[in-house]
């Protein structure tokens, strides 16, 4: 058994679906389901201020979609014997704080960015220590975002930019009763130390 522990995935084509614009991969960039990466591409695209939700400080991994069946392909390749241990491998290239993907995105694409209140219930700043040696050492050659994100850009958001629905791009989600009422994320999080017994000096 081989347990591969993926990041977030980008890019659009592999180099067989390329060949044909029939093939091209679905893109979801909606504010509940679609990646931030895509939300991002998209709201660059269309000119959209990309929205960074709370401080933009949650860290995410991404790999790019042709080192995602690249990795996929190592790890058939090099599966553990019958009766070895489990194999887990981080299937990932990549970390980016939130703000810092927008503002990388903002640099190739003259794009605005806007903080705008968070829907999610989660942690405003978080780092995330992931390695992925592994695949490296098998002979992945990861595609950067640096490298790539302005073909994204240019060539599936700016491109199908008259698909896009604009009412789509905003989160229509909340994740608590209180942010469906309005209440503010602090007030919120005193009612909550309350309730647990635990005070704001805690």
């Amino acid at each position: 058994i081989t347990d591969l522990h993926q990041g977030i995935i980008w890019g659009t084509h592999t180099d067989q679906t390329i060949k044909d614009e029939r093939l091209i991969n679905r893109f979801d960039y909606d504010g509940d389901y679609g990646t931030v990466l895509n939300r991002f591409l998209i709201q660059a695209g269309i000119g959209y201020p990309m929205t960074v939700h709370g401080t933009g400080g949650q860290t995410r991994a991404f790999i790019h979609i042709r080192d995602m069946v690249r990795c996929i392909e190592l790890a058939l390749d090099n599966a553990p014997a019958k009766g070895d241990r489990v194999k887990i491998i981080n299937q990932m290239t990549e970390t980016h704080r939130v703000r810092d993907l927008a503002e990388l995105i903002a640099e190739i694409s003259s794009a605005e960015v806007a903080y705008v209140p968070n829907p999610r219930k989660e942690s405003a700043e978080n780092d995330l220590h992931v390695h992925n040696d592994t695949f490296l050492e098998l002979g992945l050659e990861p595609t950067t975002l640096s490298e790539g994100l302005l073909q994204e850009v240019e060539e599936v958001a700016r491109k199908y930019a008259d698909r896009v629905d604009r009412s789509k791009i905003p989160a229509q989600s909340l994740w608590t009763s209180a942010q469906q009422a309005g209440v503010p994320e602090q007030q919120e999080s005193a009612r909550e130390a309350a309730g647990s017994g635990l005070s704001e000096s805690a």
